[in-house]
């Protein structure tokens, strides 16, 4: 190929105005074409399916069945929970990221994966295990016993679940960014230290701003977790409607009573709920890329 058509090219690629450059590599149109069918299947049909399953009930069974008291609790605790405990995991998920990324010490390989643990866990498994832990005759339940605190079939055991599940996406999140200021942002810090500034003035004016658009990804990560979070909740939280009940456990209880219309009304609203939460992560992704830490 002649200069002038390597100059073509580069030129034609970069064109102002162009929607689509095409790549070196052939076969966008049926890989496009793949992906699209495999998430129409997967993805968007089933959604759609329950969303016109739900348009079959008339307005006024819809409002009852989501505004009933029952289900009220439910979103009080599976939302309020999720919240609680995404707002736990923030800084201690940091706390970890920091630990791993500055410091060394024996082990340290083995607590990094130990912090993807609930990721690989299944829900089950680690809702026995925080049962077993947490109730009366365990061995953290027993020491709150006589304290009058209650885990282990209380409020208290949804919000230990949703934490627990929650972590990893806080830490996973935070952890790269630090890896990235530790590696070419350590001038910032230095420069800070020379101008007389303490290492918590440090953090708060240099390295916080940096890690705040990461920070609030992983939020939004943790909480979405903990909403849709179903396995080790039912083992550990008794499952009492009105107290310690959440939402996807009453949507099985509902399909379990054959009351497939009030399921899907209450699915509906967890898939709203989900693509909020959808936008809002996309949101703080594209803020933290714009920020220069994405």
């Amino acid at each position: 190929m002649t200069a002038a058509g390597s100059r073509g090219l580069t030129v034609s690629a970069v064109r102002p105005g162009r929607a689509w450059t095409p790549g070196i590599l052939p076969g966008f149109a049926p890989t496009f074409g793949i992906t699209l069918a495999y998430l129409g299947l997967v993805v968007l049909l089933p959604l759609a399916a329950l969303v016109l399953k739900a348009a079959d009930l008339s307005w006024l069974h819809f409002w009852q069945t989501i505004s009933g008291q029952r289900a009220v609790a439910t979103y009080r605790l599976s939302f309020g929970g999720a919240l609680l405990a995404a707002l736990a995991n923030t800084p201690c998920g940091l706390a970890l990221a920091w630990v791993l990324v500055r410091y060394r010490f024996p082990g340290k390989g083995l607590a990094d994966a130990l912090v993807d643990l609930p990721l690989a866990l299944p829900t089950s498994v680690a809702g026995i295990a925080l049962t077993a832990l947490y109730s009366k005759n365990g061995w953290i339940g027993r020491l709150l016993e006589p304290l009058g605190i209650h885990v282990a079939f209380a409020p208290a055991g949804v919000l230990v679940a949703m934490t627990f599940v929650g972590i990893p996406f806080v830490v996973r999140t935070v952890q790269p960014v630090l890896m990235h200021l530790d590696a070419e942002d350590a001038e910032a810090e230095e420069a800070s230290w020379v101008l007389g500034a303490t290492r918590l003035q440090t953090f708060r004016k240099v390295i916080f701003p940096m890690l705040l658009p990461s920070l609030m990804t992983g939020f939004a990560l943790a909480f979405a977790r903990a909403v849709g979070e179903y396995g080790s909740i039912v083992f550990i939280s008794g499952n009492m409607p009105l107290r310690t009940e959440i939402v996807p456990l009453l949507i099985v209880t509902k399909l379990d009573q054959y009351d497939y219309a009030g399921a899907t009304a209450l699915a509906v609203v967890m898939l709203a709920g989900s693509f909020l939460l959808l936008v809002a992560i996309n949101a703080l992704q594209a803020w933290s890329r714009r920020s220069g830490h994405g």
